[in-house]
């Protein structure tokens, strides 16, 4: 059997398991800026799919609009079948206990132990698991996850910037979220820790069978995780296929992203 055999074979495979995420004609303007034109995108279960794009081409917007922080001018976007851009700020909350997000800067709170930042969220959301007493094992097993235990009592300010961002996924993790969202999680990272952190990404979506969208520069970051990558450019999808596929296509555009 062939690499192309293989890739369709994959690719149905792939569609073949439960839709998770679904964004359909997704527009956002900022007066004449048209940020998104039209964004499509299908996430299914288990699946690790890459959206590479230059800076600009709205992958920051199409976010935001994603976890419901800035409402998009027209468009659906589908959370296990819930459209949030119809939900209210309740329902809202609850869907996005099924989301784990880790953030490009980490977004650890500074003041806070790596065990009051893991809490954080398991306090916010109370609902998913009830009135937890004892949070203790929830955050040891979300730490023993990425491999840092140790680190239970320690201030994010004492860990170097590859344990901040393990600690980060960790915390992305602790609600048990049915879909992660990556954005740039190799962004300034020497190339040592990119790696491992890359690994610890596929490690993760087996452990806890997650499905992930995953926003990054790093042609090396996708080469590896990726399943399915979507190119976007100026707003909507310029291409999607496998890696092998886009890294083989003659458009220069395409060539572009891969150089």
């Amino acid at each position: 059997m062939n690499q192309t055999q293989n890739i369709k074979e994959n690719l149905q495979e792939i569609e073949s398991k439960k839709l998770m995420l679904e964004i359909v004609d997704l527009k956002k303007s900022f007066g004449d800026n048209h940020v998104l034109n039209g964004f499509n995108l299908k996430l299914f279960q288990g699946e690790n799919l890459v959206i590479m794009g230059k800076s600009g081409s709205g992958k920051s917007v199409m976010i935001k609009c994603l976890v419901g922080l800035m409402q998009p001018d027209s468009g659906s976007i589908k959370v296990m079948g819930k459209d949030i851009t119809k939900l209210n700020r309740m329902e809202l909350d609850d869907i996005r206990t099924e989301i784990g997000f880790l953030f490009q800067g980490n977004a650890l709170y500074d003041s806070m132990t790596v065990r009051e930042n893991l809490e954080f969220p398991l306090r916010r959301h109370k609902k998913k698991f009830g009135n937890i007493k004892d949070t203790t094992p929830l955050v040891t097993e979300a730490l023993g996850s990425v491999g840092l235990a140790h680190t239970i009592n320690l201030m994010p300010s004492e860990l170097s910037g590859g344990m901040q961002k393990r600690i980060a996924l960790a915390r992305a993790l602790i609600l048990k979220p049915k879909i992660i969202l990556y954005d740039e999680p190799t962004s300034g990272l020497d190339p040592i820790t990119s790696k491992e952190i890359i690994e610890l990404m596929r490690r993760v979506q087996k452990q806890y069978k997650t499905s992930s969208l995953i926003i990054t520069h790093d042609v090396d970051c996708a080469r590896v995780v990726s399943e399915r990558m979507i190119l976007l450019v100026d707003g909507t999808n310029y291409v999607e296929g496998t890696f092998p596929e886009l890294e083989l296509s003659k458009d220069e555009q395409v060539k572009a992203f891969f150089k």
